[in-house]
């Protein structure tokens, strides 16, 4: 039996960015963070006493004896990528629900993998799982999603991401005393809208309009280093809520399915109760919004949000992680052989499989505080 736990992620500034279609030729950049919600994924081989040959549960139960009749497209996808032939049980948990903007679906995706490695034995570093959930999201499914989510779902923390015109890019951890933390992360709030939406169909509306809105973009891009001067200079924490509320502006008039009425509607009872800025996460259309909001305020401002759900969160440093590893054991009671055998082209897709395979129960190497670049192969 496998266990991963996968984070969530909340993006802060330059979302947008982070579509080939603009960083391709304008470079991108993103702040974001993990935080202390996850994507649980459990998976194990299935003995073989029953009708099925693969049990897939999430919010739908699927038994089925081939990998091709799952239904679950991420699952059916990353199974065929990863060349699983035995039968596999997988369940699925997250503590928030999916579509909602926080990078659920890379999660799940980052998180599986992850699972699939370990089940057969192996170790992939952060940055294999990052690209490969990419390889899997972009290539495989034709879905229409940046590059962001994967990336912090596998490394974690509080970071800087910068994107190449070359498809490398680069991980800047942001480093803040425990004080100016603790402040800022005092400062926001994330609440529930209430609905949910499919992000690759609202992102793609955005991907063909990209040609039409690069002041908007290069723009955006910018209030990432604008954002981590406020942060790192000692300027006003207020400042950052500000500068929220003015990419915000920019980000709605990207396309006009970001935002609607309903989600204006929110933003507005917020701010008018003292909220100083705030955004839609994701992609746009509904799932979470945070506000900036100054901690003697967030009473006000929870009233003004009466019917929505309020949920407290911290920052996390942590990327996709194994969380339970436990070895199956043969009829006779000796320890089964490891299933070690993977497909050519996931030993291939980023560098030799020695050089970035470690066995279960190594020392897995976490990105260090400072500045870590990583390019096509490792």
């Amino acid at each position: 039996m496998i266990i991963s736990k996968t984070p969530y992620r909340i993006s802060f500034f330059g979302g947008g960015t982070d579509y080939p279609v603009w960083y391709r030729e304008n470079g991108g950049q993103v702040l974001a963070t993990t935080i202390d919600k996850y994507c649980y994924i459990s998976c194990r081989y299935l003995p073989p006493f029953f009708d099925h040959k693969y049990r897939i549960v999430y919010s739908k139960v699927e038994n089925v004896k081939k990998v091709s009749r799952i239904k679950h497209s991420a699952v059916r996808a990353a199974l065929e990528y990863m060349g699983v032939d035995e039968g596999v049980e997988i369940h699925h948990d997250g503590d928030l629900p999916a579509r909602t903007g926080l990078g659920s679906s890379s999660s799940f995706t980052v998180g599986l993998l992850y699972s699939l490695y370990a089940l057969k034995g192996l170790m992939p570093t952060s940055m294999r799982l990052a690209r490969e959930a990419i390889h899997i999201e972009r290539d495989v499914l034709k879905e229409h999603v940046g590059s962001q989510d994967q990336i912090l779902a596998a490394c974690g923390g509080f970071k800087k991401v910068s994107f190449r015109a070359d498809d490398d890019f680069r991980l800047t951890p942001v480093i803040l005393d425990r004080a100016r933390l603790e402040n800022l992360q005092n400062h926001i709030m994330l609440i529930f809208t209430g609905f949910t939406r499919i992000a690759s169909k609202i992102a793609k509306a955005q991907i063909q309009n990209t040609p039409k809105r690069k002041s908007e973009l290069t723009t955006m891009g910018k209030m990432v280093d604008d954002a981590l001067r406020i942060l790192t200079e000692g300027r006003d924490i207020k400042d950052f809520g500000r500068l929220l509320h003015e990419s915000w502006r920019l980000k709605r008039s990207l396309t006009d399915r970001i935002s609607n009425s309903e989600i204006d509607d929110i933003y507005n009872r917020a701010c008018d109760a003292g909220a100083m800025g705030g955004k839609l996460l994701g992609a746009g259309g509904g799932g979470f919004m945070i506000f900036f909001v100054e901690p003697d305020k967030q009473t006000r401002v929870m009233d003004a949000m009466d019917g929505f759900l309020h949920v407290p969160f911290r920052f996390d440093s942590t990327g996709s992680e194994i969380i339970f590893h436990h070895t199956s054991y043969d009829t006779a009671g000796s320890i089964a052989p490891a299933k070690i055998d993977i497909p050519s082209h996931v030993r291939t897709l980023t560098a030799p499989a020695a050089s970035i395979i470690e066995t279960i129960g190594a020392n897995r190497q976490r990105n260090t505080e400072r500045e870590l670049t990583y390019g096509k192969k490792d």
